[in-house]
Parts: C-alpha cells; structure tokens; sequence
C-alpha cells in the first residue's frame, strides 16, 4: 500500500510545485506589491513592505530568521530595518534570552499600517476567489495549512 501511495505521490508533485512556483511568481512581483500598496493607501517603499508584513505576522523576530523569511541578506535586512525605525513603523529590543540578540517588533504606526494592507488584500482575495465553492476554498484553506504544516516539518536536504 505505501509504494502505491508514493507513486501517487511522486506522479503528482511536479503538478503540485508547478502551481506552486506559478503562485510565488505572481505574487512575488514587485508591480503586484506596488498594486497593494496602492489599494491599501500608504506610502512604503516597495523594498520594505514585505519586512514590515513579516514583522507583524512573525514578531518579535529577530534580524537573522527575518532575513531568511524574505530570502534576503541579514545586512540589507538590517538596514531596512533602519529606514523602518526611522519611520516609526517598528521598534527594535533585547531578546530576553539572549542580550546580544535584537529582536525586531511591529509599532503601532506599523500595525496600523498593515491593517490597511490585510484589508487590500482581502478585497483581492475576494476576486481571486469569487467563483469558488466555499467548500472548496475551506478544503483549500485546510489542505494549505495541512501542507504549510508538514513542510515545516521535513529538513531540506542538499
């Protein structure tokens, strides 16, 4: 029974990644985040959107698990950092557990701000999916979960 489902599996997994790679491209657009941006009716430079979205969702976060996030370098990342402070839009700590380490947090400026960007991009969720069952988007909504989940779990192998 375990081959046969490893076959299944394997037969299916290139269609998986394909969507899959199809799905980050679109969405790893740079005119996609500007669109966003725009709907959500904020001024941020483009370069620093995804920081401050990843900082809200996984905060406080440090400058080395932020980095690996976004697939950037810790020292851009770092710099980027600066500019958002600057704007008011996060606020830098000690870790507790470890004083050498500085942990990255959304400010109220900031979350303010990526309240208005969940709002835009519910609304393009809304286009996205408005042909769609609800039955099917909560399967979908499960299974991604479910994916994202045991993904997670499974180290990368060289």
């Amino acid at each position: 029974m375990k081959n046969l489902h490893n076959t299944h599996i394997i037969a299916q997994y290139r269609s998986l990644h394909m969507a899959l790679l199809e799905i980050v491209a679109v969405m790893s657009r740079p005119q996609r985040d500007d669109a966003l941006i725009r709907a959500a009716g904020i001024k941020l430079d483009r370069a620093l959107f995804p920081l401050l979205v990843v900082i809200e969702r996984f905060g406080p976060i440090g400058v080395v698990d932020l980095a690996d996030r976004v697939g950037r370098d810790h020292t851009t990342v770092s710099r980027q950092l600066a500019k958002l402070e600057a704007l008011g839009l996060i606020t830098r700590e000690a870790d507790p557990a470890d004083r050498r380490i500085r942990r990255t947090a959304i400010a109220p400026a900031g979350k303010a701000m990526t309240d208005h960007i969940d709002r835009a991009r519910e609304r393009l969720g809304l286009a996205v999916f408005a042909g769609w069952d609800e039955r099917d988007f909560d399967e979908l909504v499960r299974l991604m979960g479910k994916f994202a989940a045991s993904f997670k779990d499974v180290p990368a192998q060289g």
